[in-house]
Formats: C-alpha cells, sequence, structure tokens
C-alpha cells in the first residue's frame, strides 16, 4: 500500500476536485455560500468534497481516522486524535474557500497523513494550475512527479521574495514586520490560500511566507513537503511545527539560512 500510496491519494484529489470542486467555480449560489464563524465561509463544494475524500480516505487505509476542516466545525473534539496512535488523516477539502466563494483563485485541496501522532505524508492540489505537490517527510517532495530540492538555493537578504499575512498579527508585531519587510526584495500581502504559499516555496516563485493563525489542516500538508524538499517550518520562537500543538505564529522557509534571514528581519526586536 505504501508504495502506491502518494499517487492514490494524488489520484483522489484530482478526482475530487474533477467531480465536485471545479463544476461548482463561479457558480455557486446565495444557498450554497454560509457563514460558519463570523468571518469564515464554507460552501457546499467543501462539504461534498471532505465527504467523498474521506470516505476515500478510509477506504486507503482501513481503521484510519479522518480529521477534516468541515468535521471539525460540527465537532471539535475531533483534534484530539492528532497525537492518537494508529493513521490519521488531515483534510482540507478547499483552502482558500473566501477565494473560491467570490469566484477568485487561488485554492487549493490538501491532504496530510500522521501516523502515531507524526506527519509521514502530505498532498497539495491546485486544480487550476494543474500543480500537485506531494511527498514522504523521509523520502522528499515531488511537485507534478519531479523531486523539489530548495536547500542550496539562498538569494541574497535583498532578494528575498515572501509573503507575510500580517492581518491577525498583534499591533506590536504587525509593525515590526512591516519595518523589517523593507530590508527584503519584496513582502507580498499573502494569497488567502496557504497550499498555494507553499507550492509557491516548492517551485521557487517565494522563499518564505510568515503566518499567524496555524489551523492543523492549512499547515500540517505543506509543512511537510517543505521540510522534505529540505525546507523549515516553525514557530516564531524557534520551535519546530506540530499540527497538534497550539499556538500562534509560523515562519516557513525554503532552507535553513533564509528562515534564519526572514526571522532575523521580520521577527527580531
Amino acid at each position: 500500500m505504501a508504495d502506491t500510496l502518494l499517487d492514490d491519494v494524488g489520484d483522489l484529489l484530482r478526482e475530487a476536485a474533477d467531480q465536485v470542486v471545479l463544476p461548482l467555480f463561479r457558480k455557486l449560489d446565495d444557498a450554497d455560500v454560509s457563514e460558519k464563524a463570523p468571518g469564515e465561509v464554507v460552501t457546499v463544494a467543501d462539504r461534498r468534497a471532505e465527504e467523498l475524500i474521506s470516505a476515500r480516505l478510509r477506504d486507503l487505509r482501513p481503521g484510519s481516522i479522518v480529521v477534516g476542516e468541515e468535521g471539525v466545525a460540527d465537532d471539535p473534539g475531533l483534534l484530539r486524535h492528532l497525537r492518537d496512535g494508529g493513521d490519521v488523516w488531515l483534510v482540507d477539502p478547499v483552502d482558500g474557500t473566501a477565494n473560491f466563494a467570490a469566484g477568485r483563485r487561488p485554492f487549493a485541496l490538501m491532504v496530510a497523513l500522521l501516523t502515531d501522532g507524526r506527519p509521514t505524508a502530505g498532498w497539495i492540489l491546485d486544480p487550476l494550475a494543474e500543480t500537485l505537490a506531494s511527498g514522504w517527510a523521509d523520502d522528499g517532495a515531488l511537485l507534478n512527479g519531479q523531486p523539489v530540492d530548495n536547500e542550496g538555493q539562498v538569494p541574497s537578504l535583498g532578494e528575498l521574495r515572501g509573503a507575510a499575512m500580517t492581518r491577525f498579527l498583534p499591533p506590536e508585531a504587525r509593525d515590526r514586520v512591516r519595518a523589517g519587510g523593507r530590508r527584503l526584495g519584496e513582502l507580498l500581502p499573502g494569497q488567502h490560500c496557504a497550499g498555494r504559499e507553499y507550492l509557491d516555496i516548492l517551485t521557487g516563485e517565494q522563499q518564505f511566507t510568515l503566518f499567524w493563525r496555524t489551523l492543523p489542516w492549512d499547515h500540517a500538508p505543506g509543512a511537510l513537503l517543505v521540510r522534505a524538499a529540505g525546507g523549515v517550518a516553525r514557530r516564531f520562537d524557534g520551535v519546530d511545527y506540530h499540527p497538534a500543538d497550539e499556538g500562534r505564529g509560523l515562519l516557513v522557509a525554503a532552507n535553513e539560512q533564509v528562515w534564519a534571514e526572514v526571522h532575523e528581519a521580520l521577527l527580531s526586536a
């Protein structure tokens, strides 16, 4: 099973995109979109895609547990499984739902596999760009089937390009990040789609991204894939990211040197 799992889950995400998500893109009506929390929308595509993906993931790994974004919205207690033994899937059926609901790109479908509490595999599909990243934590990341290695790519500080989602940062941190951004080549506002931010690190479009909110389905797949490609995903205090840990703040970078330089520029007092 492990020999084909990367392909099996990749094929599943493509199927969910083709059968559920893309047919509804720019075709939603008011009844198809609702607010699940203040400022957070959910669409019929999110719910239908999560149902399809979850059922098929359980078939791929019998006895496994699925912790999906929409499932947790209905039952927050599901998060307790992120430290369980056995296989646990994290599912974000449509990452970037606000973009999707507004008829904008990007959006992505994402899955991570945790085994005995350890992130072991991840997948991100941008269906409009036809870009699929996948990989095992210990065996490297693939981008449309080709190996990715960002470890040796280190632009100078003034050429570093990346995103910082400053909207949710505390005011003092927001001011520091914005001021520090002037030392870098380009500080982008973010695309409202964590999956695309991670893909852009893997493709080399950007070298880092900074988040404040760190919901596990938003970051477990991408953090694993960036690390598998030689990158770093750590809290602001330098602690390695784990999806079960509660906390705020995450800096992801293509490699150790980029992480250190960006941390110094944006987060050091």
